[in-house]
């Protein structure tokens, strides 16, 4: 791919995860091609790449959209999420290292920070966590598992989850963090799988718990 497809890519793939292009909005190659700097050639080619990776979907006169993720799409997500962090958990428990322990104990302090805040610091919250996984998942040394993750954390409704969270759920994250880390200074693996796994299951459902009131509010609007 060349270096104008990379960085049309990049650039649309960020305004998806950003929110700055709506699920469900309509890809308008032109507008596009003008805000990256690019021709359409380019724009094209992410267009099919970010449609491989759902981001973006096609209809059947070939018009690019968001991809909008429905609530079965959302639990399809999760599942595969928590399958896959809990084995990288499991490994992480056998392979930490004292390093990677006192980085994850940092960046889960960073996020308790962030919560404790006269007004919680979400954006915070989320590079804390980001950070936190990221060095789970280099702790987990497999390759083919990070890339295997990284095509279910980084789709768009999973990122926003965070943002979604009230103040006890975003507690609770940092305490099942807690005990993630107690379960690897005993290099304990199924015990931190087990965690993983509720960690996750809670997320999904915080998650759908608010997608819920998003649409009853978004048909209330409608009807008003």
């Amino acid at each position: 791919m060349s270096r104008a497809s990379d960085r049309a890519y990049n650039h649309i793939r960020s305004m998806i995860l950003s929110g700055e292009l709506q699920p469900g909005s309509q890809i308008r190659e032109e507008a596009l091609a003008e805000l990256c700097g690019v021709s359409r050639t380019p724009v094209r080619d992410s267009l099919r790449r970010l449609e491989t990776e759902m981001f973006v979907r096609r209809n059947e006169s070939q018009r690019s959209f968001v991809t909008n993720w429905s609530l079965d799409d959302l639990k399809d997500a999760f599942e595969l999420r928590a399958m896959l962090e809990a084995h990288a958990a499991r490994r992480a428990a056998l392979r930490i290292t004292r390093d990677q322990l006192a980085r994850m104990r940092d960046h889960n302090g960073q996020l308790k920070q962030a919560i404790d805040a006269s007004r919680p610091d979400v954006p915070r919250f989320i590079d804390s966590n980001r950070l936190f996984h990221a060095t789970l998942l280099e702790a987990a040394a497999s390759e083919r598992l990070a890339n295997m993750l990284m095509q279910v954390t980084e789709q768009p409704v999973i990122l926003r989850t965070a943002r979604q969270y009230d103040l006890e759920n975003l507690r609770r994250s940092h305490h099942e963090h807690d005990e993630l880390l107690i379960a690897f200074d005993n290099r304990d693996g199924d015990w931190a799988a087990a965690v993983m796994t509720a960690h996750i299951r809670r997320a999904f459902h915080a998650y759908a718990e608010a997608h819920s009131t998003d649409t009853e509010i978004r048909k209330a609007n409608l009807a008003a």
